[in-house]
């Protein structure tokens, strides 16, 4: 039986020990909190929430960090980041629950009532899905009509994000960071495959993904709250404050590019 550190010829593999580190690590780091003993449900249903979403995306980036660097190893740890998003997310359901005392009838009715919590479950539901089929055992037995059903990763990404957006109200800034990152990813997948795996076309593309974020972003505030919109999208043009979510979204596209390039294979361009 094949080890979660090993790849499928039963060899350690750095990058799956990498891997698993890095999912473990906001478990660690949670559980060292001096504040968990105080019981502050709510900062540990938002962070297993973020930790979730930001691993979700990660899986989503594994394709085309392949691509582009020619490193088709990385791979091996796209299902490995799916599975542990989908109990990241079970431990944010579960985190919910706990602050609901385990109420399953009130749990049930706030589900029902609040559209962010309906968003949430589905796209929860949807990653159990995913998590159950993702075996080999599952690979052979649906066969072609396993891919299909993986497709479902593609509406469960935003809707999580949709969800952290309604959550997080007038402080979004997570979910438009990480709106702006998948977009870049779902556009990458539109192109031809020649042009996707040059780093001369995809630098452009994350540059330009800066202010079609921004744009998200001051929908969000003209539509969604009573904030000044105008002002706040104005605040990402402003050197002297900190980067904002838009800006964030070119940084880390820019970084994810680099690190493709540094490690891509001799030959490619």
């Amino acid at each position: 039986m094949t080890q979660l550190w090993q790849d499928r010829a039963g060899r350690v593999s750095a990058l799956r020990i990498v891997a698993l580190a890095g999912m473990l690590a906001p478990l660690f780091w949670l559980m060292a909190q001096p504040w968990l003993a105080s019981d502050p449900l709510d900062e540990v249903i938002s962070i297993s929430g973020t930790v979730t979403l930001r691993l979700l995306v990660i899986t989503l980036a594994v394709t085309p960090f392949g691509r582009i660097s020619g490193r088709g190893r990385v791979f091996d740890v796209r299902r490995m980041l799916g599975v542990g998003a989908a109990l990241w997310g079970a431990l944010h359901l579960a985190f919910y629950c706990a602050d609901q005392a385990w109420d399953v009838a009130t749990i049930l009715d706030e589900i029902w009532k609040r559209f962010y919590l309906t968003l949430g479950i589905i796209a929860l539901l949807g990653m159990g899905l995913l998590a159950i089929t993702s075996t080999d055992g599952w690979v052979r037995r649906l066969k072609r009509n396993w891919y299909r059903l993986h497709w479902l990763m593609y509406p469960i990404v935003p809707l999580g994000l949709w969800h952290a957006a309604l959550q997080g109200k007038a402080t979004p800034d997570e979910a438009v960071l990480l709106t702006g990152v998948t977009l870049f990813l779902f556009l990458w997948r539109l192109l031809p495959d020649a042009p996707r795996r040059r780093l001369v076309w995809m630098l452009p593309l994350a540059l330009l993904m800066w202010p079609l974020a921004t744009g998200i972003e001051y929908l969000w505030f003209a539509n969604a709250t009573r904030l000044p919109a105008a002002r706040i999208f104005a605040a990402n043009w402003d050197w002297a404050l900190a980067p904002r979510p838009a800006a964030q979204v070119g940084l880390v596209l820019l970084t994810g590019l680099i690190a493709a390039g540094l490690v891509r294979r001799p030959g490619r361009a």
